[in-house]
């Protein structure tokens, strides 16, 4: 297990209170030994003009996905985690329902991270695929 043992969903959900994540109604729905899971609605919010889920909003789903990951894996008294560069991949469009997005590790370093990131449709298509590397960062 990479995580904290005794995290829960409330946790992670409270986190992102008043902020993008809680705009977007993005919501962890689970804590695997090595990734995490969370859920986004196509909706007003998300979509762009044709009515299609956002790409932008993809990549709010991964970053936010990759960003909690590695907080989660740092010891947060002594470090933090920003991050340095992400890509995503488009691969599906996605009309309505629900996306879920799913991260695991590619690289724990000490000094970065490497997240990948595939977004499902309701159907369980792959529709976005995103890696996000992350800087850990001693604080001071």
């Amino acid at each position: 297990m990479i995580f904290p043992p005794n995290l829960d969903l409330n946790t992670l959900n409270n986190w992102g209170k008043n902020t993008m994540t809680d705009f977007l109604d993005i919501k962890f729905t689970q804590i695997g030994e090595d990734f995490l899971e969370a859920t986004m609605p196509v909706s007003d919010k998300t979509k762009q003009p044709l009515g299609l889920l956002h790409g932008g909003a993809n990549v709010v789903l991964a970053e936010t996905l990759g960003s909690v990951a590695a907080a989660l894996t740092v010891d947060q008294q002594k470090q933090f985690c920003v991050g340095l560069e992400i890509n995503a991949n488009h691969l599906k469009s996605v009309k309505d329902g629900l996306v879920r997005g799913i991260t695991k590790p590619i690289h724990l370093g000490k000094k970065t991270q490497v997240w990948e990131i595939k977004i499902y449709t309701e159907n369980g298509e792959l529709s976005c695929i995103s890696r996000i590397t992350m800087a850990i960062i001693d604080k001071k």
